[in-house]
């Protein structure tokens, strides 16, 4: 009993130019690269860390670290309602 009619071997009219096609040479030896313009080397120029900040941030970072750090809650629960019911 055949379940596959009479045209099976026919199913996929592409598949003979799928295997015609050429395999493609291009690509091959070729060297990937980078170009910066000049206003995105200024912008990276920029980019440079705020010392101030920085100390900021390590200040508390060692103030969590070793227990010290204390959070003023009512100011956090402040900025929190000021955020979810600021109108948009």
């Amino acid at each position: 009993m055949k379940i596959h009619g009479p045209n099976q071997t026919n199913f996929n009219p592409y598949k003979n130019q799928i295997h015609r096609q050429p395999k493609s040479t291009a690509g091959i030896g070729k060297e990937d690269k980078l170009q910066i313009s000049n206003e995105a080397q200024k912008m990276l120029e920029k980019q440079q860390p705020n010392t101030e900040r920085t100390a900021r941030v390590e200040k508390i970072k060692d103030e969590v670290s070793s227990g010290n750090y204390k959070i003023d809650l009512k100011k956090t629960a402040g900025k929190m309602i000021d955020f979810w019911t600021k109108p948009q």
